[in-house]
């Protein structure tokens, strides 16, 4: 008598987790996680929260310090989208970690900067120079076309290219490689640095005035450096992931990010 009481409590209690589970789907298809980087992936996705609350969703923002774990938490479930990356680093992650990720907008463009705190020209970096860059695979070959683009060293043919590729260097730059979150607090250490645009605008730097020399936007060999919106393959064609969609390509994001980052981040919409 008393197990079955038992098996009947136990059962009760199963059911009524299982009712519970039930409404918290309910919730989660109105709920919309997603995961940014500070600047200026935060400061745009804020300007979305009333945008889907009028469209009956609640968005959830998360904020990363790196370009690793956003991925990582949308292919594994843990958040429905994430928005720091360009299209060359979803491409490289997907087949350097055997991820399942797809985009589903190109949102905007951050121009890639040269800046140095000891010159104001290129022709002023001296022989021998210290030049710091990106260490991930992506940014770093971005990188190195700029440094070429400014008249600063010949690199091989080839997507993915490292100092290795470098063909001629006649001033003999040395080159460390960093994070790119670390980059901006080497600018006291090198003689310049090569900067990611998110993180030059945390670290207060313009790319149109501080930078000595920026990458053209419009050269057609860096439109894989548009910012986009991931998830996971499959969960594209879900009524919250259009939505956010919608939301983040709306007239109201294209003009916050006209107006408040003049040039220095450039919608693609």
């Amino acid at each position: 008598m008393k197990k079955t009481k038992i098996l009947s409590v136990l059962l009760a209690g199963t059911l009524a987790l299982g009712l519970i589970g039930c409404g918290d789907s309910k919730t989660d298809d109105k709920t919309i996680t997603i995961g940014v980087s500070p600047v200026p992936h935060r400061e745009i996705v804020d300007q979305i929260v009333p945008i889907l609350e009028k469209a009956g969703y609640t968005l959830k923002i998360t904020e990363f310090d790196d370009y690793d774990l956003p991925n990582t938490a949308v292919q594994d479930g843990e958040i429905d989208a994430n928005f720091f990356q360009h299209i060359a680093y979803l491409n490289t992650t997907n087949t350097e970690k055997d991820y399942d990720l797809t985009y589903t907008a190109e949102i905007h463009i951050e121009p890639m900067a040269l800046y140095s705190n000891t010159v104001k020209n290129l022709a002023d970096l001296k022989d021998g120079a210290t030049i710091a860059i990106p260490n991930d695979t992506s940014n770093e070959a971005r990188a190195l076309r700029l440094l070429q683009s400014a008249g600063l060293i010949k690199v091989a043919e080839g997507e993915l290219i490292t100092p290795k590729d470098i063909t001629e260097n006649t001033k003999n730059f040395k080159f460390t490689e960093l994070e790119a979150a670390q980059l901006p607090r080497t600018l006291e250490e090198v003689d310049g640095a090569v900067i990611n645009g998110n993180y030059a605008l945390q670290a207060g730097l313009d790319a149109t005035v501080d930078g000595i020399f920026t990458e053209d936007v419009d050269d057609e060999s860096i439109k894989n450096m548009r910012n986009i919106l991931v998830v996971k393959k499959g969960n594209e064609d879900s009524e919250k992931i259009k939505a956010l969609t919608k939301a983040l390509t709306s007239d109201e994001v294209k003009k916050f990010i006209e107006e408040k980052y003049k040039g220095t981040v450039i919608p693609v919409f």
